[in-house]
C-alpha cells in the first residue's frame, strides 16, 4: 500500500509529510496483529531488564515530543524512543531543516531539538501509559545558559516515567553539544546524572547517545568513562556531519545530520569496536541505515543488543517491521540459532 501514496507523499516538503505521519498516526485504527509474523518468539528478548517481542526499535527523532508512541508499537515496533525534548519548549532550527536524498536512501535534517518541552511531554506519558519499552531522548535548550542543568532537568522529570533515558550528547545541530565527547566535560555531566540517580527512588536505566564522527583514540575514552560511571546501555550512533564524499543527490550539500544508507558501515563499525571494548559488559543499540533483516542482523552480529531505525521508515513504509522481523526470522534460522540473543557479537568475537 505504502508504494502507492508514496509519490504524493515524496512530492510533499519532508517535515509536512513528517507531520502527516504524526497525524495519521494519531487515527490508526488497523490492528497490530496485522504486523505480526509467524515464528516471531525467537525474536524475544530482555533489553535494560524488560521484555520486549522484538529488538526493532523507532529511534529518537519521529515522535519527538510523545504523541504517538503507542500507535507505533502497533505497527510492530519492540520499542520506542520518543524526543529529543529539552526543558522548554522550542522552535527548533530555520526551515527548511529536513531533506531527502533519494539517490542515496538518506535524510540530512538540522531540525535542532524543536519539541513540546518537558512539561507537556511528561503529562502525554502519564496520561497514556506506554505498552512496550519506552526510551526518552534528552537534550538542552538551544539558548540555555548552562546545558548540564537541562540535562538533570530533564533527567529529574522524566526519571518517574521512561523506562530509559537517553543522554543525547551527539546531534550536529545543536552549537556546543558534541562537546560534551571532551573527557573532562563528558566527567562532570555523568558525575552530575549520577547524583540525580543516586537520589533518586526509581530505578531507571540511562544510556549515552554518541556521534559516528569521533576519532578512534575517543572510543576507549569514552568507554572507560561509561563503565566507570555506571552508564547502562549506549545508543551507536546518531547522524553525522561528515561522510558526504560519495553522496549523489544534490542535497546533499546542505548542513546537518546525514542518516540512512550512507552511514550503515560506519554505524556498524563503531558497534564492533565499542562491542570489544566493553567486553559486552552492557547492551548496545545499533542505529543507522537499518532498512532490511540483512542490515539489521548486521549490526546486531557486531556486537548490538538491538536495532533502532528511522530513515528506513521514511523511505519503506511502516510495513518495514515486518518485512524486518520476517527476514531476521529467516537468517537466524538459517543460520542455526534458536533465539536473537545467540547472534549478538557473534562477528566481533
Amino acid at each position: 500500500m505504502f508504494s502507492f501514496i508514496r509519490p504524493f507523499i515524496f512530492n510533499l516538503d519532508p517535515e509536512k509529510a513528517h507531520d502527516l505521519a504524526i497525524k495519521s498516526l494519531k487515527y490508526n485504527f488497523l490492528p497490530s496483529n496485522l504486523f505480526s509474523v509467524d515464528g516471531e518468539e525467537i525474536l524475544r528478548t530482555k533489553l535494560l531488564g524488560k521484555e520486549i517481542n522484538n529488538p526493532i526499535g523507532l529511534a529518537a527523532g519521529f515522535d519527538k515530543s510523545a504523541e504517538v508512541y503507542n500507535e507505533i508499537f502497533k505497527i510492530g515496533f519492540g520499542f520506542v524512543e520518543v524526543g529529543t525534548v529539552t526543558p522548554k519548549k522550542q522552535f527548533g532550527n530555520e526551515k527548511p531543516r529536513i531533506f531527502r536524498l533519494e539517490k542515496d536512501q538518506a535524510l540530512i535534517n538540522r531540525l535542532g531539538f524543536n519539541n513540546d518541552g518537558s512539561e507537556i511531554v511528561k503529562k502525554r506519558i502519564e496520561n497514556n501509559i506506554p505498552s512496550s519499552l519506552l526510551g526518552i531522548n534528552i537534550g538542552p535548550n538551544k539558548n540555555t545558559v548552562n546545558m548540564t542543568d537541562d540535562f538533570l532537568r530533564c533527567a529529574e522529570i522524566f526519571f518517574p516515567i521512561g523506562d530509559y533515558i537517553t543522554i543525547n550528547i551527539s546531534s550536529p545541530n545543536t552549537t556546543g553539544l558534541r562537546d560534551f565527547h571532551d573527557e573532562d566535560a563528558l566527567k562532570k555531566l555523568l558525575t552530575k546524572i549520577n547524583e540525580v540517580r543516586e537520589k533518586s527512588n526509581f530505578n531507571k536505566s540511562f544510556l549515552l547517545k554518541v556521534s559516528p564522527d569521533l576519532d578512534s583514540l575517543q572510543i576507549p575514552v569514552i568507554v572507560k568513562l561509561i563503565l566507570e560511571y555506571k552508564i547502562d546501555g549506549v545508543i551507536l550512533t546518531n547522524t553525522s556531519n561528515k561522510n558526504r564524499d560519495n553522496l549523489k543527490d544534490p542535497n546533499s550539500k546542505e548542513n546537518g545530520g546525514l542518516s540512512g544508507k550512507p552511514i550503515r558501515d560506519l554505524s556498524t563499525e563503531f558497534v564492533k569496536k565499542f562491542y570489544r571494548n566493553l567486553n559486552g559488559k552492557i547492551p548496545i543499540i545499533g542505529v543507522g541505515g537499518v532498512d532490511s533483516g540483512e542490515s539489521a542482523f548486521e549490526k546486531i552480529a557486531a556486537g548490538a543488543s538491538a536495532v533502532q531505525l528511522y530513515t528506513g521508515l521514511i523511505y519503506k513504509g511502516p510495513n518495514i517491521v515486518k518485512v524486518i522481523k520476517k527476514d531476521l526470522i529467516k537468517i537466524l534460522n538459517n543460520k542455526g540459532f534458536k533465539n536473537i540473543n545467540e547472534a549478538v557479537g557473534t562477528l566481533s568475537n
